[in-house]
């Protein structure tokens, strides 16, 4: 069943380097990973991450012309033949739509230092293809959203069915240097995320987790509400916000799944505090 594919999301498609096919839960459905990392390094080790930093990586720098060449392979496939193979034979007919072209990968894409002209060469793929309906997503832990070239991304992305999807998920800096294990500072992502909320609607994405066992404490999720609240209290706009819970293999063992009904009560907790739109999504389907 399509519901059982979320549980693998290889940034691999068959030669290619960086760009790799997935069905998305969130999206239900076709989405086109761009990786901009495939030297796995990242500014954020979260716990649940699933990508193995062990291990090498062949490529240590994007190629923009070979990346570009797999995206248009990555076009043709998504228009039939990609079905063809698994595990997008077992996809439901109703849900075989291309949905989106993805910012993502082994690490945080925003620390690519050409970020501007990389999304400008997606664009330009994508309209020479006709695909005005095919979103644009940036998945981004938010760090560097206040940097000049991923400001001018986030710009060529409002003019080309962009969205900026932003990782958020504590109340506290001390629960966010737990699960991020970062030298950020919280409060630079909480002012990146307003700042960029202030010039168009983002998406907020929330990943709650046991533990140890222990599932995050109350006070942890009340705070959570809390900063979503200031930065619209601040004039940002927040579309949805996404409360989902860990599906793949992750990085430290003593992280595990929330429950459906746990994740559920999350997610309501968030549209009681806040009055955003929040949609819980499962780690078992």
């Amino acid at each position: 069943m399509a519901s059982a594919l979320h549980a693998s999301h290889p940034r691999s498609y068959r030669d290619n380097r960086f760009v790799y096919p997935v069905w998305s839960r969130r999206s239900q459905g076709l989405s086109l990973g761009i990786n901009l990392n495939p030297d796995k390094v990242c500014n954020f080790d979260c716990i649940y991450c699933q990508v193995d930093r062990r291990s090498e990586s062949e490529t240590e720098f994007v190629e923009m012309p070979r990346l570009l060449a797999e995206l248009d392979d990555a076009f043709d496939l998504a228009a039939g033949p990609l079905y063809a193979d698994e595990p997008f034979s077992r996809v439901p007919a109703g849900l075989r739509r291309l949905n989106d072209v993805a910012f993502s990968g082994d690490g945080e894409p925003t620390t690519y230092r050409n970020f501007d002209e990389i999304v400008e060469a997606v664009a330009s793929s994508k309209r020479r293809r006709g695909l005005d309906g095919v979103k644009m997503v940036l998945i981004t832990n938010a760090s560097m959203l206040h940097r000049p070239a991923v400001v001018r991304g986030l710009e060529i992305l409002d003019r080309n069915r962009g969205e900026i999807w932003a990782k958020l998920e504590a109340g506290t800096e001390d629960y966010y240097k737990r699960v991020e294990r970062t030298v950020i500072p919280f409060r630079q992502i909480l002012d990146n995320i307003t700042r960029t909320a202030l010039v168009r609607p983002v998406v907020i994405q929330a990943l709650f987790m046991r533990i140890h066992g222990e599932p995050p404490p109350r006070a942890e999720l009340e705070a959570f509400c809390d900063r979503l609240n200031e930065i619209t209290a601040a004039g940002g706009r927040i579309s949805l916000v996404q409360v989902y819970t860990v599906a793949r293999p992750p990085a430290e063992s003593y992280v595990t799944s929330l429950s459906d009904g746990e994740v559920d009560a999350v997610a309501d907790l968030v549209h009681t505090r806040t009055q955003l739109r929040a949609e819980p999504y499962y780690g078992s389907a």
